[in-house]
C-alpha cells in the first residue's frame, strides 16, 4: 500500500533527475518500507535508487527484499556496488541469495568477497541444502564460564554490532564447545561480581548443523526461543540461528506443501516470476500421472457395461458416488498432512487415526447416505425419473455413499503416514491424487452394492 500510493512521487524525481531531494527522502525511511518502494518500481529505477543511497541504506533495503527481486538485482547493480552490498549482508541473508542464483555467478560472486566474507559464504555454503548450515549466521556473541558479569557485560558491549543478536548470550570453552547459554537480562540483572556459571539459566537447547530445515521450525515451536545455537558433530558452536529466518523457512515450508497438496511440484519462484515452460513442466507430470488413472476408472466402467445396459438409471448417479468418495479422501489427506507437518501426529499414531478415521467416515457416509435416499425416495418424479422401484435405486446409492466415504476417508488418512513410512514427503499425497484412487474403487463399491438391492429387478 506504501508503494503504490509513494511511487509516482519517487518516479517523477527520478525522470527529473533530482537525487538530492529523493536521497534525502529515501534515508528518512525505515529499511523495510524502503524495501517495499524499491519492489514496486522498475528494475531501471530500483537500480537507480540504490546508486544514490548510503552504503548502510543500501544493504538494510536489499537484505529486506523478496528473494526473487534480490536475484533480479543482482544482474543489474553494478559490479562494485553489489559486491559492497554482499560484502555487508548478514551471512544468512547472503548465502540464501546465493543457492538461488546459478552456480557459476555464485562462485563469481563470492571471489569478490573480503577474505573473511568469503571464508564465511564458502563455509555456509558447503553444509547440504536444506539444513541448518545453509539458515545459520556464524555472527554471534559467546562469552567464557570463568568471567564475572561485569566482564561479560563489557564483552558484549564490544562485539555487540557484530552479532544478529544479543538476547541470549552462548557460554563456551576455550575450544568453542558449547556449554550453555544466558539471556541477556539475566546478566544485566546479576550481582557485576558473580561467576557466569553461577547463574541460574534454562536448559540450552542445540541443532545440529546437519538438521533438515523442518526440524529446526519444529525446534523453535517446540521451546519458544528468539534464537538458537548451531554445532558440529562434537558440539562446538558453529552459529546461530534467529527466529526471523525460521518464519521465512516455514512460509517455504507450507507453500511448498500447499502447491504439492493442489497436485504440481513445488514452484521455485513466485507465480508471475515462474516462466511458461517450468510451469508445464511443474504440472504436466502429475496431470498424466492422474490421467492414466482416470483411464482406470473407465476401464472399470467397462468392467461394468452390461449392468448399466441393463439399468441405465445406475449412470445417472456414477459422478455424485465417485466425487463424494474422493471428496472425503482429499478431506482426511489434507488434515493428517497438515497434522505430520505440525507433529500434531507421529508416525506411531497411524492406528489411532485408522480407527478414528473408521468412526468419521462412517458417520459422515451415513450423513451423506441419508441425504443421498431423500433426494432420491421422494424426488417428485422419482416414479418416471428412476423407475417403478426407485427405492431400491435410493437403497443403493446411500449404502454406496456410506461405502466410499468411509473408504476415502480411509485411504486419504493413510497415504501420508505410507509416504512417511518409505521416507516420502507426505504432502506429495495430493488431493487430486487421492481422488483418483479413490474413484476406481467407488465404481467397484457402487456397482457391488447395486448387486446386492437390485439383483433380480433391475438387474
Amino acid at each position: 500500500m506504501l508503494s503504490q500510493l509513494l511511487k509516482p512521487d519517487y518516479e517523477e524525481l527520478i525522470r527529473a533527475k533530482d537525487w538530492n531531494t529523493l536521497r534525502e527522502l529515501l534515508t528518512e525511511l525505515d529499511p523495510p518500507d524502503l524495501a517495499e518502494i524499491l519492489d514496486g518500481l522498475s528494475p531501471h529505477d530500483a537500480t537507480l535508487m540504490f546508486r544514490i543511497l548510503p552504503r548502510a541504506e543500501a544493504t538494510e533495503a536489499f537484505e529486506h527484499l523478496p528473494l526473487e527481486r534480490q536475484t533480479e538485482m543482482v544482474e543489474t547493480l553494478a559490479d562494485e556496488q553489489l559486491v559492497r552490498i554482499l560484502d555487508e549482508m548478514a551471512p544468512d541473508d547472503r548465502t540464501r541469495l546465493l543457492e538461488e542464483l546459478p552456480g557459476s555467478v555464485t562462485r563469481r560472486l563470492v571471489q569478490t568477497l573480503s577474505p573473511d566474507q568469503r571464508k564465511i559464504a564458502n563455509q555456509l555454503l558447503g553444509y547440504p541444502e536444506r539444513s541448518a548450515g545453509r539458515s545459520m549466521t556464524p555472527e554471534y556473541v559467546a562469552i567464557r564460564p570463568d568471567m564475572t558479569v561485569s566482564q561479560a557485560l563489557a564483552h558484549i558491549r564490544e562485539q555487540a554490532t557484530r552479532s544478529e543478536t544479543i538476547n541470549v548470550v552462548y557460554i563456551t570453552d576455550a575450544k568453542s564447545k558449547l556449554l550453555g547459554e544466558v539471556r541477556l537480562a539475566t546478566l544485566v540483572l546479576a550481582t557485576p561480581g558473580d561467576r557466569v556459571d553461577t547463574l541460574e539459566e534454562r536448559q540450552v537447547v542445540a541443532i545440529p548443523a546437519t538438521a533438515l530445515r523442518e526440524d529446526v521450525v519444529a525446534t523453535f515451536e517446540k521451546y519458544d526461543r528468539v534464537a538458537l545455537p548451531v554445532t558440529d558433530t562434537a558440539g562446538h558452536l558453529v552459529g546461530i540461528i534467529t527466529v526471523d529466518d525460521v518464519l521465512d523457512v516455514q512460509a517455504e515450508e507450507a507453500t511448498e506443501d500447499i502447491q504439492k497438496l493442489g497436485g504440481t511440484e513445488a514452484l521455485d519462484a513466485p507465480y508471475l516470476d515462474t516462466d511458461m515452460p517450468t510451469m508445464i513442466r511443474k504440472r504436466a507430470g502429475w496431470l498424466a500421472v492422474l490421467l492414466l488413472g482416470e483411464m482406470l476408472t473407465a476401464t472399470a466402467m467397462s468392467y461394468y457395461e452390461r449392468e448399466i445396459e441393463r439399468a441405465v438409471v445406475l449412470a445417472l448417479f456414477v459422478p455424485l458416488i465417485i466425487s463424494s468418495g474422493g471428496n472425503s479422501g482429499s478431506q482426511a489427506t489434507s488434515l493428517i498432512i497438515r497434522a505430520l507437518a505440525l507433529r500434531e501426529v507421529e508416525l506411531a499414531d497411524w492406528w489411532r487415526v485408522l480407527v478414528r478415521e473408521l468412526r468419521t467416515g462412517a458417520v459422515l457416509g451415513l450423513i451423506l447416505g441419508v441425504i443421498g435416499f431423500m433426494r432420491v425416495q421422494f424426488w417428485p418424479t422419482a416414479a418416471t425419473t428412476y423407475g417403478p422401484h426407485y427405492t431400491r435405486v435410493a437403497l443403493t446409492v446411500a449404502g454406496s455413499l456410506v461405502g466410499v466415504v468411509l473408504f476415502g476417508s480411509v485411504v486419504g488418512s493413510m497415504l501420508p503416514f505410507a509416504l512417511r513410512r518409505v521416507k516420502l514427503d507426505p504432502a506429495t499425497a495430493s488431493a487430486p491424487f487421492v481422488a483418483t484412487l479413490v474413484d476406481v474403487t467407488g465404481l467397484v463399491i457402487y456397482f457391488t452394492v447395486a448387486n446386492m438391492f437390485l439383483k433380480g429387478v433391475l438387474l
